[in-house]
């Protein structure tokens, strides 16, 4: 790699993580490329992204970042997983581990605050913004259901009663 192509490599990290909700640091202990690809689709699906990166080009490009505390961690055969979603990347990143061995969390960081692996796994076990969202309109939902159904149930109420009445002749 030469001088050129490092710069380009350390702006396209700093610009992936100028977006970045959060970032996962995980270690690669020797996944196959078949693994490897697999990781990357589930988190192209969660709307993550997945790179691998020299320690020392990632340490440049944190630098003067909200991440930049995250040196520390990069250290042996490392990769960033970073989302603008704060829970994406986590997500995928653990539920990837859970299945494979061969892929260790170290830790990760939402803007200045560090975590321990602990914390990556917490913050996984949220609920992505998107359930979020599900969740806000069919709480707001729910009010105006429950509104139409009280408006409408002293009309249908009514209505039964004349119905009766006129069935009933009088």
């Amino acid at each position: 790699m030469n001088r050129d192509e490092k710069k380009e490599a350390v702006a396209s990290l700093s610009a992936m993580l100028s977006d970045a909700g959060a970032v996962v640091v995980t270690r690669n202990l020797g996944l196959t490329v078949a693994q490897s690809t697999e990781l990357r689709s589930a988190m192209r699906e969660a709307g993550a992204s997945y790179k691998v990166t020299k320690n020392r080009l990632a340490k440049l490009a944190i630098t003067d970042t909200d991440y930049d505390s995250l040196g520390e961690l990069l250290t042996g055969p490392t990769a960033l997983a970073v989302s603008p979603d704060p829970v994406a990347a986590a997500k995928a990143v653990v539920e990837f581990a859970k299945s494979n061995d061969k892929l260790e969390i170290v830790g990760g960081a939402m803007g200045d605050t560090v975590l321990d692996v602990a914390g990556v796994k917490a913050l996984a076990a949220l609920p992505s913004l998107d359930e979020l969202r599900g969740k806000l309109v069919g709480l707001l939902n729910a009010p105006a259901t429950k509104v139409a159904q009280v408006v409408q149930a002293p009309a249908s109420k009514v209505a039964r009663v004349a119905g009766a009445y006129a069935a009933s002749g009088a």
